[in-house]
């Protein structure tokens, strides 16, 4: 499916799918007969698909990317078209040989593969560069936003203040609109971080039983963060760049590229009313790196960025500053490359444990911190399930939203009763499990979202 002879599976393009409906609808596309006009050539795929109108849509996927572009209307990426192509090509491996590359198919990767970048078929490169950037105007809106922030974060400071002089039984009482007010505040200073965590303590009141002693727990890390920004000119600059990140300054990526053979460890989606956020998990096999890559869907429409679990791609990450050097950004190109799938390095329950300790050293915010146990066994308790190591000295309970999801049976099936290694995610309220490994096959990446 590529031009280093790298072929993904079913279950790797399924998991490029947006939604449930899309993996579905490409599910079905994934057969010879709506298909015509098929070929490859240079990690490249194209075909024409029938569809309800007279005209058949184009599609055509680069699988170094992946990238992918269709002249249907759906605002999914990718789109059940392209699904039901990759899809295609796992099954049938002569539905599409090497031939020459069709003009609309030509131009439209020789766009992405260009300066311009990826541009959707149909549509051109767009308008005229930008003028070049003045440095001190831009020095002034940053240092106007600052300002603005501080304002807020002085503002937040009295409302946590008179909250807790009042006493948090008042918090109840007065609802959640004097929250959601406080965090429009903190929107129009320019402080998505701290909206965020206002929201967050305005769900807290009467969420269940002991929801004071978790309500003390969030305003006391929000009061940090005040604290913190409103002293960030006296922190470590590693600390203060962490700082900046947690109210929403994200500072430009400027780092060295990282090249690396990374597997694909997990990828999943979170949503609310305005965006959906895509968290993809990466581990490169030379630096022996975890990275987290975010990609954002607005409006309604399904982050653009998609990787297949399980697979090992090539290519460059650019980390973030600050929050423990998670976040990267993906360079243009991810060429699938052969070799072993092979589990980050792990240990038991107290290793993980100590690694959030340390995390949390460096960004007290944390809510999770990405781990692998090895050689535990899900098991249940009084409490619900949880991973226990091997021998029973130690075990971490599953968050709650994890005891909910259908990746719980897959891994408990996978187990057997035996041990195996899992990726996730170690926090506060649990282990969040995102990936195993079976003993029997050291190399398969099972997905468990």
């Amino acid at each position: 499916m590529n031009a280093l002879g790298v072929r993904w599976t079913a279950e790797q393009v399924l998991a490029l799918a947006p939604d449930d409906a899309s993996r579905g609808a490409g599910s079905r596309l994934g057969t010879p007969g709506p298909w015509s006009g098929t070929g490859r050539a240079g990690g490249a795929v194209w075909g024409l698909c029938k569809g309800s109108g007279g005209a058949p849509y184009r599609t055509v996927v680069d699988t170094t990317g992946p990238a992918y572009a269709c002249t249907c209307p759906s605002r999914k990426f990718p789109c059940k078209h392209a699904l039901g192509l990759l899809l295609l090509q796992t099954a049938d491996t002569t539905a599409a040989g090497e031939t020459a590359v069709p003009d609309w198919a030509e131009q439209w990767l020789a766009r992405r593969r260009g300066d311009d970048g990826a541009t959707p078929l149909g549509e051109g490169t767009g308008a005229a560069a930008s003028a070049p950037a003045d440095p001190e105007a831009a020095r002034r809106r940053a240092e106007r936003r600052a300002a603005r922030i501080t304002t807020g974060a002085r503002e937040l400071e009295q409302r946590l203040a008179d909250l807790l002089r009042g006493g948090l039984a008042t918090a109840e009482q007065a609802g959640y609109g004097l929250w959601e007010e406080t965090a429009a505040r903190m929107v129009d200073a320019q402080a998505p971080g701290l909206a965020g965590r206002v929201r967050e303590l305005g769900s807290i009141p009467g969420s269940g039983p002991g929801w004071p002693v978790r309500l003390l727990e969030e305003c006391a890390l929000t009061h940090l963060l005040d604290r913190a920004w409103l002293t960030a000119d006296r922190l470590p600059d590693p600390f203060a760049a962490t700082v900046r990140t947690r109210v929403g300054l994200h500072p430009a990526v400027e780092g060295p590229p990282v090249r690396d053979h990374w597997l694909v460890l997990a990828q999943y989606d979170s949503a609310d009313a305005r965006l959906t956020t895509r968290r993809i998990w990466l581990h490169g096999a030379l630096s022996r790196r975890t990275a987290l890559v975010l990609s954002f869907g607005a409006g309604g429409r399904a982050p653009a960025l998609a990787l297949p679990v399980g697979a090992v791609l090539d290519g460059e990450l650019t980390p973030h500053p600050g929050s423990g050097g998670l976040r990267a950004e993906p360079g243009e190109q991810f060429v699938p490359v052969a070799g072993p799938a092979s589990p980050p390095p792990g240990g038991p329950v107290d290793d993980a444990l100590d690694a959030y300790g340390r995390a949390l050293r460096d960004d007290p915010w944390l809510d999770s911190w990405p781990v692998t146990l090895r050689q535990v066994v899900p098991s249940r308790a009084e409490y619900g399930w949880q991973l226990a190591d091997a021998d029973g000295r130690e075990a971490l309970p599953l968050t709650p939203a994890a005891q909910s999801r259908p990746g719980l049976w897959r891994l408990v099936a996978l187990s057997g009763g035996g041990p195996l290694t899992v990726f996730g995610e170690c926090g506060h309220r649990g282990f969040t499990p995102l990936a195993a490994w079976s003993p029997e096959a050291p190399d398969e990446t099972v997905p468990l979202v």
